[in-house]
C-alpha cells in the first residue's frame, strides 16, 4: 500500500511545510518559494496541507509518547522497572506541569493547528486559482483536510486540558484560554465543513482524511458532548465499511494490511520514507524532520525494551474464547515469526519477575524475530468497530433510543470475536456491555482513559491508582506555556496543579 510521505522543507519567511504525496507529485526547487508567491498551483496547496499531518508523527504524539501516557493512565499497561522516569508518573497520576511529555503533546498539537491555519488563512488565494487548472472540488477538499486536521488537534487538546487558547490564524502565541464549550463548537464547525467537502474514501488517496472520517469524528465529538441524537445522525453517514472477518482481527495491526475494510482514519508511518530525525530534537513536537517511523514496537515489545506490559486487570477482562485475546497479547506458547518460533515464559522475564503477557497489537514479531527501533505500522485511530459501539451507545443513551438496536451493534462486534451475545434489553445492562466491549476491543489503542473520563466512572475503574477526582481528569497546562504566555499565568492552571 502506497503511503503518504510528509517530507519537510522550510520556505523563506513562512512556517515550515511539507512537499508531496509519495509517487504523486514532485515540487521543483521548493526552497526558492517565498510567501508572496506561494499558493499559485495545486502542488503548493497540497504541500501546505501535507504539513498539517506531519505533527501527528512526532514523538510528542503518535511517534512515541502518546501511547505511553494514555495506556498507563487507563491502566491498560503498567510499567516495568526500566520504564523511563518521565513516563512513570502517568501510571500513578503524579505528573505535573513540568513533565516534558505533556509539554510536547501541547506543542505538537498547536503546531499542527498553526499549519492547518496557514492553509485556511489563504483560502481566498486558493479559491482564486483558475478552475481550469485546479477544480473547485479539489480546492474544497484541501480546505476540508485543513479543517479536519485543525479539529483533530483541538479534540486531542480539549480532552486533556479543558479550556484552551483558540487560534484561527497561523500565529499561536499569547491567547488566553477560552471555555471548552467554545473549543467544542469550533471542532464541530470544522468537522461539518470537512464532512461536506472532503472526498469519499473510495475516491481519496489512502492516508488522507476523507468524508467518512469527518462524519465519524463528528459523531465522536458529539457523543463526548452527550448530544446523542446528533451523534447518531453523523455516525449513520459512515457507510461502506465492515469489520475485518472473524479470525482476522489482527489485520488491523499489521503493516501489510493497512487501510483495510475496517479502517476509517490512520496515522501514517513508513520507515522507507525516512527516519533521520527519529531521536533528533525536532522530532519531539516540530514535525520538521524525517519522522516516518514509530517507536511503539521497540518500546512495548516483550523481546525488546519491554517498557510496559498488559495489566492483570485487562487480561482478566477477556471472556473465555474471545478471539481478540490472542491477537492483542503474546503469552507463553504464542507463535511468532510467521509461526516458526514460540514464546517461552523466559521471554516475559523482567527484574521484577515474569509477566503474564506482552503486547501483540502493533508489534512486528509476526514477521520479525526481534523489534528494530523503527516500525512502519500505522496507527488506526478510527475503525469501524468504534463506529458500531458509538452507535450502540447513542441508541442506549438517547431519549427514545432502542436497546434492541444497541444490542445488535454490540453483537456485530462480538460475533467477530467469536462470542455469543445475551444482554438484557435494559439501559443499565446495555451500558455495562458497552463498557466491557470497548475495554477489550480497544485495549492498547489509547481509548479507555477517554472513555472513563466521559463516563465519569473513574472512582471504580481507577480505584487505587493514585487518580484524584477533581484534578486528574485533566492535565496541567505545561510550564513553558504559562511562563511565555502573558495571558495564561501559573495561577490560571487547572485545579490541583
Amino acid at each position: 500500500m502506497r503511503k503518504i510521505k510528509y517530507i519537510l522543507i522550510v520556505l523563506t519567511g513562512v512556517l515550515t511545510i511539507t512537499s508531496c504525496d509519495s509517487g504523486e507529485l514532485e515540487l521543483t526547487n521548493p526552497n526558492t518559494l517565498a510567501p508572496e508567491t506561494f499558493f499559485i498551483n495545486e502542488a503548493q496547496v497540497q504541500s501546505s496541507v501535507n504539513a498539517s499531518y506531519a505533527n501527528l508523527q512526532t514523538r510528542g504524539l503518535y511517534g512515541r509518547n502518546f501511547s505511553f501516557a494514555m495506556d498507563l493512565m487507563a491502566q491498560d499497561a503498567l510499567g516495568n522497572p526500566q520504564l523511563e522516569g518521565n513516563k512513570k508518573p502517568f501510571q500513578d497520576f503524579s505528573f505535573n506541569a513540568g513533565n516534558d511529555i505533556i509539554q510536547y503533546y501541547w506543542e505538537s498539537c498547536y503546531k499542527g493547528i498553526s499549519r492547518a491555519n496557514f492553509v485556511l488563512d489563504n483560502e481566498a488565494k486558493i479559491n482564486a486559482l483558475p478552475s481550469s487548472d485546479f477544480s473547485q472540488e479539489k480546492k474544497n477538499k484541501y480546505l476540508g483536510e485543513a479543517h479536519f486536521l485543525r479539529a483533530y488537534y483541538y479534540f486531542l487538546l480539549v480532552k486533556r486540558f479543558g479550556d484552551l487558547p483558540i487560534y484561527k490564524t497561523g500565529t499561536i502565541i499569547g491567547n488566553a484560554r477560552s471555555p471548552k464549550a467554545e473549543v467544542y463548537a469550533l471542532i464541530e464547525e470544522d468537522l461539518v465543513f470537512a464532512s461536506k467537502n472532503l472526498l469519499p474514501r473510495g475516491t481519496e488517496v489512502a492516508g488522507r482524511a476523507n468524508k467518512e472520517a469527518a462524519y465519524a469524528y463528528l459523531g465522536k465529538v458529539l457523543l463526548y458532548e452527550k448530544k446523542y441524537d446528533e451523534a447518531l445522525a453523523a455516525l449513520n453517514n459512515v457507510t461502506g465499511f465492515s469489520l475485518e472477518d472473524k479470525g482476522s482481527f489482527y489485520n488491523n495491526f499489521m503493516a501489510e494490511t493497512e487501510h483495510g475494510k475496517e479502517s476509517i482514519f490512520e496515522i501514517e508511518f513508513d520507515e522507507k520514507n525516512g527516519t533521520g530525525d527519529q531521536w533528533g530534537a525536532v522530532g519531539d513536537s516540530e514535525g520538521t524532520g524525517f519522522e516516518e517511523s514509530t517507536l511503539r514496537g521497540q518500546e512495548y515489545g516483550n523481546l525488546s525494551w519491554y517498557n510496559v506490559y498488559p495489566s492483570d486487570d485487562l487480561l482478566d477482562s477477556y471472556e473465555a474464547g474471545d478471539l481478540r485475546f490472542g491477537d492483542t497479547f503474546y503469552v507463553p506458547g504464542s507463535t511468532y515469526l510467521k509461526g516458526t518460533k514460540v514464546m517461552l515464559a523466559s521471554n516475559f522475564t523482567t527484574s521484577a519477575g515474569i509477566r503474564r503477557a506482552g503486547w501483540k497489537k502493533y508489534q512486528n514479531y509476526y514477521e520479525r524475530e526481534d523489534e528494530a527501533t523503527r516500525s512502519s505500522i500505522n496507527f488506526k485511530v478510527m475503525r469501524y468497530a468504534d463506529v458500531l459501539l458509538m452507535k450502540a451507545e447513542c441508541e442506549n443513551q438517547r431519549a427514545g433510543g432502542s436497546q434492541t438496536a444497541a444490542i445488535a451493534y454490540i453483537k456485530e462486534v462480538r460475533d467477530r470475536a467469536g462470542l455469543t451475545t445475551s444482554i438484557a434489553p435494559t439501559k443499565d445492562a446495555v451500558f455495562a456491555a458497552i463498557v466491557h466491549e470497548r475495554k477489550v476491543e480497544f485495549a492498547g489503542e489509547q481509548s479507555r482513559f477517554d472513555d472513563i473520563m466521559r463516563w465519569g466512572n473513574a472512582s471504580t475503574e481507577l480505584a487505587g491508582t493514585g487518580f484524584q477526582a477533581g484534578k486528574n481528569e485533566l492535565w496541567p497546562i505545561p510550564n513553558r506555556e504559562t511562563s511565555s504566555n502573558p495571558n495564561i499565568k501559573p495561577s490560571d492552571n487547572n485545579p490541583g496543579y
